[in-house]
């Protein structure tokens, strides 16, 4: 357990948005969790939230191309859902839609600080997540890398592939960190909250920085 347990419970449906100009007013903090579509980023959300239904889960191509903004109990704090990436049966002309769209929010969005990037323990390093940390060195974001599905793995390869990872960041100059997280066993939820209460600057909220245009 976390003293901010109760405020990542609260998280509630804000709305959908396809593209940055339709997202929240931007102002306040919000964290972003991104990854591939079986990498497990909705299963995450709701393990996260303690909420079974909050992120919702879809095999279907294409029902899931949008932006999905949660709310929380604390002013201007948010959890976004990009998108999940690597449909293969999505057609090529949506796929350049989505990305712009999701280059237009992170290179863009002034209230995002930081990324949460999901990977697939036995999969990690894809051609996606490369791509995201790439742009996060270019855009001096900060990400924290979320190896679910850990309880598929021993502890020991498990922990390998964490510091694997982990060199990998430190190698491409990252500003970030990395951890194991199974919605399955619970491992991991405790340091996820823990980070994005961090970020979210839930232990002082005189901190959180305001939109000059807001």
């Amino acid at each position: 357990m976390t003293p901010f347990d109760s405020t990542f419970q609260s998280a509630h449906f804000i709305k959908s948005a396809e593209k940055l100009s339709q997202c929240p007013l931007d102002q306040g903090v919000e964290v972003a969790f991104a990854g591939r579509s079986n990498a497990g980023k909705s299963t995450a959300l709701n393990t996260l939230t303690n909420q079974r239904k909050l992120a919702r889960t879809s095999k279907t191509p294409g029902r899931t191309q949008l932006i999905n903004c949660f709310g929380l109990n604390v002013d201007d704090r948010r959890l976004i859902d990009l998108p999940g990436y690597g449909f293969a049966k999505v057609p090529i002309a949506m796929k350049k839609v989505w990305q712009a769209h999701m280059q237009d929010y992170l290179m863009n969005r002034r209230s995002l600080a930081g990324v949460v990037l999901v990977m697939d323990i036995r999969h990690p390093l894809k051609e996606f997540d490369e791509m995201m940390l790439d742009w996060a060195k270019s855009n001096r974001m900060k990400v924290h890398v979320l190896l679910t599905k850990s309880d598929k793995l021993k502890r020991g390869p498990a922990k390998s592939t964490m510091l694997a990872v982990q060199r990998v960041i430190k190698t491409l100059g990252v500003d970030g960190s990395v951890q194991t997280f199974s919605s399955l066993s619970g491992d991991g939820v405790d340091e996820l909250r823990t980070k994005l209460a961090e970020w979210l600057v839930l232990d002082n909220l005189e901190d959180i920085p305001v939109s000059p245009n807001a």
